[in-house]
C-alpha cells in the first residue's frame, strides 16, 4: 500500500506516548498508526484505547525495543515506515511532517531526525546514527522482521543502518533542535540509567559491523552523495546516468 506506516514501540511511557500519539493521530502524512505495547505495566492499554485509529499490538512479558520494532514491521501495510521512539518531549505534527518530507518528495531514500539533546559529537557530525526516529523503504526490513526479533534489545537502528549503508540509499538528516528524548536516568533513577545506556552502546556495538565508527563514517558518506547529486542540474544528472550505462 503506498503510503506510510508509523510505527510507536513503548515500554511504561505514560504521559510521553500521549504527546507522540496527539503528534501522529489523524496527521495527513501518515496511512497507518502502529503502537507497539512492548509488556508495559502501567495504564497504556488504556490510553490507546482513546485512538480510534491506531493499531494496538500487544504481548507480555518486555522483549525489548529491537523485538518490538520487529512486530511493528511484520505487521505494516505502507511502503514506507516512519519509526518513532515513544519518550520524545517537544514533538509535534510539523516534526512528523518535516521527517517524511524529504522522502515523500523524493529528496531521499531515508531520513532520520537529529534532536536538540543528541551527543554534542553528533551535533558536531550531523548525524545520530542511533536516532529512533526516521522514514525508510519497507522493503529494506520487511524480509528482516524475523532476524530483527533474535538481535540485542538496543540493536535495531545499527542493524537497519547497515541495511541502508549495503544498498547504498539516499540519506537525509532532519534537524530537529525542539525536539529530545527523556533520558534513561530521569527514567529509572542514576545507577539504573547508566546500566541502561551502557547496554543501549553493547548492543550497538555487537550489532553493528566493523563498530560504530566505521558505520558513523559510512553514513556520512552516503549523506554527502546525497546532497552532492541534489545540487546537480538535470543536464548533468542525464550525463552522469549516461555514463553508468
Amino acid at each position: 500500500m503506498d503510503g506510510i506506516s508509523c510505527i510507536v514501540c513503548t515500554y511504561n511511557e505514560g504521559d510521553r506516548l500521549r504527546r507522540i500519539l496527539d503528534a501522529v493521530s489523524g496527521h495527513p502524512a501518515l496511512q497507518e498508526i502502529i503502537v507497539v505495547n512492548d509488556g508495559s505495566t502501567d495504564d497504556a492499554h488504556l490510553l490507546l484505547q482513546a485512538y480510534r485509529d491506531v493499531r494496538v499490538i500487544s504481548y507480555t512479558p518486555n522483549r525489548g525495543k529491537t523485538y518490538a520494532m520487529s512486530r511493528g514491521i511484520a505487521a505494516a501495510k505502507c511502503d514506507r515506515l516512519m519509526f518513532l521512539d515513544a519518550d520524545l518531549a517537544g514533538l509535534s505534527r510539523r516534526h512528523i511532517q518535516l521527517l517524511a518530507a524529504p522522502v515523500v518528495g523524493g529528496a531521499a531514500d531515508v531520513s532520520i531526525s537529529l534532536r536538540g539533546n543528541s551527543l554534542p559529537l553528533y551535533r558536531m557530525i550531523g548525524l545520530d546514527f542511533v536516532s529512533g526516529e526516521r522514514v525508510i523503504p519497507a522493503s529494506l526490513v520487511r524480509d528482516q522482521a524475523s532476524r530483527m526479533a533474535g538481535l540485542p534489545p538496543w540493536g535495531g537502528e545499527a542493524f537497519i543502518n547497515q541495511l541502508i549503508i549495503e544498498a547504498a540509499l539516499r540519506i537525509e538528516v532532519v534537524d530537529w533542535p525542539e525536539v529530545t528524548n527523556v533520558r534513561k536516568h530521569r527514567k529509572l533513577g542514576r545507577l539504573r540509567g547508566l546500566l541502561a545506556e551502557l547496554s543501549m552502546i553493547r548492543d550497538a556495538f555487537r550489532t553493528a559491523p566493523g563498530g560504530p565508527v566505521r558505520q558513523n563514517l559510512e553514513l556520512l558518506r552516503l549523506m554527502a552523495g546525497a546532497r552532492r547529486a541534489a545540487r546537480l542540474r538535470p543536464r548533468d544528472k542525464a550525463r552522469l546516468a549516461l555514463r553508468r550505462l
